[in-house]
This record gives C-alpha cells, structure tokens and sequence, in this order.
C-alpha cells in the first residue's frame, strides 16, 4: 500500500460560506465526517482542483498539487484524482463496460482497455452487466460501475462524496466493505464524504470531523466517530 500522506491546508470562500481547514489524511481509507453544509463537499473539490483556494497547500506525499506561495496549480486532469458523486455521472448511451473502459487512458490498445474494463467490473461483482446502459441498472449495479471506472484508471487518489447516501443501509455496508477491499488491494488511498457514522465506522481507518468549515477533530476512526445509539 502507498505510503504517501495526504496533507491539505486550504482557506476558501464559496457563495458566502467560508472553509479553513487543515489535516493530514493517512494511506487507505479517510472518512470526512459532519453534518450537511459543513465543507466536506468543498474540500473535495479543493482537492480535485475542481475549485481554487485563496491560500494554502495541496499535496499527496512529494507531489504538489497547490500552493499558493510558490504559485502552484496543477490543473484537475493532471492531479489523476476520481471523483465519484452521488449522481455518479455515468453515460447514459454508453454501456457498463463502455463507462468503464471511458476511464482508462486513451494511449492504451482498445483489446487491453476492455479486458481492464470486464476485469474490474467482475471484481466489482457486476460482469452481468456489462452490456446494458445506465437507465436498467438498480442503484447498487450503478455505483459499483462508477467505483470500477473510478478505480480502473489508477488514479493517485479517489473522492467519494456522499456516493453512497442514496443507497438503503445494507447496500451502503456492502459497497464501502468493497471500497475499503479495494483500497487494500490497489494501495490507491480514498477520501470518502459521509455523515452516517455507521458507515464512518465501518468503512473508515482515520476520520477527519469537519463543522462550519472547520475541521474540529481527527484521528482513528473509532476514537472520532462516536458509535451511533440509534440504527441510520
């Protein structure tokens, strides 16, 4: 597994919301916890490049992506980061296999991006589906699908905001038991957006509690996170 530490120190301003934040999330599975309209959502994009901070510094192990005394914006496309969304953003005229493939670089022959493409849908426990479009898969087939595109193209890092919250319980467990496998094997780190602390905790090794912009605790996840009294 990489060894490389995420470390973000941004300052932003969005729409009158204001985000200070600053922390250092270790290989495997971070989870960026709090309640809506904290700034979880906002640091993503921070980090993708998807939206400029006014000062600080972005930077995975040795590779900077932002720095705003040494003038440093690496363009989004660059940063080879994934973002998945809740609304997925999946193709509708494109099939399983061919969202997936959509994901690996172009320079590779079009016979290895398939094989890339079913491998990783199988590892996703979706092959069935290769064929078919967007519109006629259940909810859980397409999030496995855009979490084998985010993964087959080797990002350095993968954003997962709120991609689960949609989903009833059971599937958010299933999938993010998935994602934290998939973390293991690839050594390919992820940040993962959430408020439901049963999935904090279950997908989680270090957490990060962010509210009003600000990041209020950090640490292992079962130190963080407290264990939920009622079922989510």
């Amino acid at each position: 597994m990489s060894s490389d530490v995420l470390s973000v120190r941004v300052r932003l301003s969005a729409g009158g919301f204001r985000l200070a934040v600053e922390f250092d999330a270790p290989s495997g599975v971070t989870v960026l916890f709090g309640p809506s309209g904290s700034g979880k959502s906002t640091t993503l994009s921070a980090i993708a490049g998807l939206s400029k901070p006014e000062s600080g510094r972005i930077a995975l192990g040795n590779t900077v992506w932002f720095d705003s005394e040494r003038g440093i914006d690496v363009p989004p496309e660059q940063r080879k980061v994934s973002l998945v969304f809740q609304s997925l953003a999946l193709f509708p005229h494109l099939t399983a296999v061919a969202n997936v493939e959509y994901g690996i670089d172009r320079s590779v022959p079009p016979a290895e991006r398939r094989k890339r493409a079913l491998a990783m849908l199988e590892r996703m426990r979706v092959s069935h589906v290769s064929g078919r479009r967007p519109r006629t898969l259940s909810g859980g087939e397409a999030q496995r699908v855009a979490l084998a595109r985010a993964f087959v193209r080797e990002p350095k890092l993968v954003l997962l905001d709120e991609a689960f919250s949609a989903l009833d319980r059971e599937l958010r467990n299933a999938l993010g038991a998935d994602v934290r496998a998939l973390v293991a094997e690839s050594g390919i780190p992820a940040i993962v957006v959430t408020h439901y602390r049963i999935e904090a905790r279950a997908i989680g090794e270090w957490a990060v509690t962010v509210r009003d912009g600000r990041v209020v605790a950090q640490g292992p996840v079962r130190d963080v996170v407290p264990k939920p009294e009622v079922e989510e």
